[in-house]
């Protein structure tokens, strides 16, 4: 995984309540083991009409909203617990999603691969949503390190949470197993009754 400090980037405004995983990525795509190719299907039943033409009044369809944020409703990710949902949103450019609420399973599955749930209140949430619709050049910054959001151009923030551990393996770009291995010393000076 990459490695994750501070991202600024602009966002695209998905102002949808209670999105499912299969909203996020239709099972009948799920026929992969490989994280790669999810993106292209992100969102299909909105994007796309049944000809698989682009649905004009889709935001992913909209040019004027870019960036690796994608700002969603409350209750986003709940659902079936298919680890695809968190594949489809990094495959296709994501590197955070900003809600009021997240499902835990699908926090959890976004989290391991690399993609920052950021949880905010659901006022900060309704001014994220509002600004970057009424300007969609508007930036925001997701600092890590702090664990705060911002917008740049009002410096309006809000601090989020994050497990501490998941936190140091997004910082390192380590998944569980990159973790363990990172700390084998340790656990071999432990079994062996010593320090490092």
């Amino acid at each position: 995984m990459e490695k994750f400090s501070t991202i600024t980037s602009r966002a695209v405004p998905l102002d949808e309540e209670n999105v499912d995983t299969d909203q996020i990525i239709p099972a009948r795509f799920l026929k992969a083991i490989d994280r790669q190719g999810f993106g292209e299907n992100l969102f299909r039943d909105w994007r796309y009409d049944e000809h698989d033409s682009p649905k004009a009044d889709f935001i992913l369809n909209n040019d004027a909203y870019k960036g690796s944020i994608l700002i969603a409703g409350k209750n986003f990710g709940s659902g079936s617990s298919r680890e695809h949902a968190a594949w489809a949103l990094s495959d296709y450019g994501f590197k955070v999603v900003v809600s009021s609420f997240f499902a835990d399973i699908f926090k959890n599955n976004a989290l391991n691969n690399g993609l920052l749930p950021v949880q905010v209140s659901n006022s900060f949430l309704s001014i994220m949503l509002k600004k970057v619709q009424q300007d969609p050049a508007e930036e925001i910054e997701v600092n890590l390190e702090k664990q705060t959001i911002t917008l740049l151009r009002t410096d309006e923030s809000e601090p989020f949470e994050i497990n501490p551990y998941k936190k140091k393996c997004l910082q390192n770009g380590y998944d569980d197993i990159d973790y363990l291995l990172s700390i084998l010393k340790k656990v071999d000076a432990y079994e062996k009754g010593t320090t490092v």
